[in-house]
């Protein structure tokens, strides 16, 4: 916990090179509780009871790299860091599974590590029933994190 900041910077300056932000879809039905997943320390462990990743067609995690990540800065005036990334869409969701969390995650090593290996960093409610249009995560114009 609260690791957020630095694992962002890690990932915008390539710290190791081929570390990301990844982006994961949970399932409504099986939802653990908010008290049950915010004791998961890995990917693997958010998936490893009732909760699930959908797997509706066209639902593919979000890779975030240094080129995905707006610059990290520190703003002396107001004495906090902004976090931000682009919007996110997934194009013609097939119904099947309702979408209801977002989970970021920190994955040091995308080409050799596993579910396992990614640490999850935040998870937003994000309700939403596939009917194959494209769906969009809008984040806030000052950031998805602030930390001051």
């Amino acid at each position: 916990m609260g690791r957020w900041a630095e694992f962002y910077w890690r990932v915008d300056n390539n710290d190791p090179t081929n570390s990301a932000l990844v982006i994961m879809v949970l399932a409504t039905s099986g939802l653990e509780s908010d008290a049950v997943l915010k004791d998961k320390d890995t990917f693997a462990d958010i998936v490893s009871g009732t909760t699930n990743e959908v797997t509706n067609a066209n639902y593919a995690r979000k890779v975030l790299t240094d080129s995905d990540l707006a610059a990290f800065a520190t703003d002396d005036t107001n004495n906090r860091t902004d976090l931000d990334i682009a919007d996110q869409s997934w194009t013609s969701v097939a119904a099947g599974d309702g979408w209801s969390r977002l989970v970021m995650g920190y994955d040091s090593d995308t080409t050799g590590g596993t579910d396992s290996g990614i640490i999850p960093m935040f998870m937003w409610d994000f309700v939403v029933v596939p009917d194959g249009t494209t769906i969009e995560a809008r984040i806030h114009a000052s950031g998805f994190a602030r930390g001051s």
